[in-house]
């Protein structure tokens, strides 16, 4: 139906396929970008460890005393965390610092603790 219309605009098939294909890949990054936010927060260990890096950045003994979790369980969440592109680290000396990177993330849980 998008074909036919776009056609009748006269708006040649060549332009109306590389349009069509640029909507339904932008609709795919995005499905994808979302897909790994909901990925990072299904685990009540991450969910707790990102509700902590919503007051700003936080060294990891922090959110440890936070989560109520071990050292090694936090890092090894930290560490998915990060490569879902949901938290970024920064060393200072021996620690480490975490801060959210992702805006849409704060959105997220901004929506769901306003109910």
């Amino acid at each position: 139906m998008r074909v036919k219309f776009l056609y009748a605009l006269g708006i040649s098939l060549d332009i109306t396929i590389r349009f069509l294909y640029n909507i339904d890949t932008y609709k795919y990054v995005n499905m994808k970008e979302t897909l790994k936010i909901f990925k990072a927060l299904c685990d009540e260990t991450r969910l707790k460890i990102v509700e902590s890096l919503l007051k700003g950045e936080r060294c990891v003994c922090k959110i440890v005393s936070s989560t109520k979790r071990t050292q090694p369980t936090v890092s090894i969440q930290l560490a998915k965390l990060e490569n879902l592109g949901i938290v970024e680290p920064r060393r200072k000396g021996k620690s480490v610092y975490y801060k959210l990177t992702n805006p849409k993330v704060k959105k997220i849980l901004k929506i769901i603790k306003d109910d």
